[in-house]
């Protein structure tokens, strides 16, 4: 069961909130420090770590061939995954895939797919027959708040991380390994709604009190690839905007940190 916070410590929250104050003293549109690092799990195709605050998060993608869809005879497949331990945060139980790991792997899911993050036209080995098939696994190690932001940096890092073995497989067309066909580097941006107030990488405790959150997915071009609000309250109009435009501020920054950590200078 969900611990919940003491009404003493919601009353200081909603106090903060209404002041404009956070209880880490960042500014209400502040990322908590973000440390990320590619290559952390050797059997995987690519791997990628993520750092906010105390929320720690590694996913790893591998490559398997497998059959296509039927209505999409000449393209890779994508499937994502996410799984949240008991030795992450007392807020999850062991068992199969919660509502919750189901939710993260589906916006993380969305935001690479929508984007159209991966070339999946080159994952084609033969057309109706034999394609990659390309799993993306989301590991929470540590719990404080934002997965979807932590996750989804991830998990595009790690894709951009990623080796096609095909040199493992004799029915590939392609004799030698080779990098995962990128064709958009997408940034995931979630906001919660507190109240009347919108803050920017929520820690868990400000996610208890959350009336509402929205996640924003861009691209290189800034452009909105996917949107997926979640929790019971509402976002007008008005507040939507501020949420995009926020949001269009801060990709290039977070964009920047993915491509370094990658080695990558642009994409």
């Amino acid at each position: 069961m969900k611990e919940m916070l003491s009404k003493i410590t919601e009353d200081y929250l909603y106090r903060l909130i209404k002041e404009e104050k956070r209880i880490d003293d960042r500014d209400m549109f502040e990322y908590r420090d973000m440390e990320m690092e590619v290559g952390q799990i050797e059997p995987a195709e690519g791997s990628a770590r993520v750092k906010l605050g105390d929320t720690d998060v590694i996913v790893g993608t591998k490559m398997e061939v497998g059959d296509p869809y039927p209505d999409t005879p000449e393209s890779g497949v994508l499937t994502t995954a996410a799984e949240l331990i008991p030795m992450a945060s007392p807020e999850y139980e062991s068992g199969p895939p919660g509502e919750d790991a189901t939710e993260l792997a589906r916006v993380v899911d969305r935001g690479i797919r929508e984007g159209d993050a991966v070339d999946t036209t080159e994952l084609c080995i033969e057309k109706g027959e034999k394609v990659w098939v390309m799993f993306i696994d989301i590991h929470v190690l540590d719990f404080d708040g934002n997965l979807l932001d932590a996750a989804g940096i991830g998990a595009m890092a790690a894709l951009i991380d990623t080796e096609v073995p095909a040199s493992d497989f004799e029915e590939a067309e392609k004799e030698e390994d080779y990098s995962l066909p990128i064709e958009h580097t997408v940034v995931p941006v979630t906001f919660t709604k507190i109240k009347d107030q919108l803050i920017l990488d929520s820690r868990l405790e400000e996610e208890k009190i959350a009336d509402a959150r929205l996640t924003i997915s861009l691209n290189e071009e800034n452009e909105i690839v996917a949107m997926q609000k979640g929790l019971r309250g509402v976002f007008d109009y008005e507040s939507t905007k501020e949420c995009i435009n926020k949001a269009k501020e801060i990709t290039s920054e977070t964009r920047e940190k993915v491509l370094n950590a990658c080695d990558r200078e642009n994409l």
